[in-house]
């Protein structure tokens, strides 16, 4: 049986789009078990890409991955999101993109920021491992925000990551959620809030908030490890 990835389109439509997003969810390393839009890595990005659909001109778009699993070398999600963000191009061309993923979805989001149109990535408990890739982030706008008590995504790798991709692109932020763990339950209200503030302002949707253009402007590790 054929599995094809899978797109839940929110928000603006036709000619009213002057911003896009693409939503990409969490798995793990190594699986070619189907991804559904029923499991908890799909589900957990769904009030994201809810609250963002709410901005008015702003498409969302919400990615449901071939398979469950990284799976090096092929590198599924990323394959499908590069796919994804051609079938969002075509749709709503000449409008800028932005990136939200979580997990294995923030991995993703930090892989293909070289695509057309991408502006910036908003990257939650990414998992960045020793030795990923950063030069595709050259010109883009990137916010990493981690949970300090996150046990299944190291903080410590993300912070690494985030100093490397600033030496590429002066427009890098971090931010420690406090108390917060892998699934974003915690402070769940924080995660919005940020996910939201950043994501519009990339996009020009809205001012770009000045917490947030704060921590972007300065350098390591003030800019990386600002608290929330």
């Amino acid at each position: 049986m054929t599995v094809a990835p899978r797109l839940r389109k929110r928000g603006a439509s036709g000619g009213g789009v002057r911003a896009a997003v693409l939503v990409l969810h969490g798995g793990q390393e190594n699986s070619e078990a189907p991804a559904s839009p029923w499991q908890p890595a799909y589900v957990r990005m769904v009030p994201f890409a809810r609250d963002l659909a709410r901005a008015p001109g702003v498409a969302v778009w919400q990615l449901c991955n071939r398979y469950r699993g990284w799976n090096a070398p092929a590198l599924d999600p990323v394959t499908d999101a590069r796919w994804a963000l051609g079938e969002l191009r075509r749709a709503h061309p000449d409008v800028p993109v932005a990136l939200v993923g979580h997990s294995m979805g923030g991995r993703v989001a930090l892989r293909v920021a070289d695509e057309d149109a991408v502006t910036g990535v908003c990257a939650l408990a990414p998992w960045t491992p020793d030795g990923e890739p950063v030069a595709q982030l050259a010109g883009r706008t990137v916010l990493i925000a981690h949970g300090d008590r996150d046990t299944m995504t190291d903080p410590a790798l993300s912070y690494t990551y985030a100093e490397r991709a600033k030496e590429v692109t002066d427009a890098v932020a971090r931010f420690d959620v406090r108390g917060e763990a892998h699934a974003l339950l915690r402070r769940y209200a924080e995660w919005t809030r940020l996910v939201r503030r950043f994501t519009l302002g990339v996009l020009g949707v809205v001012d770009v908030d000045r917490d947030i253009a704060e921590a972007l402007a300065k350098p390591a590790p003030a800019g990386l490890r600002v608290p929330i």
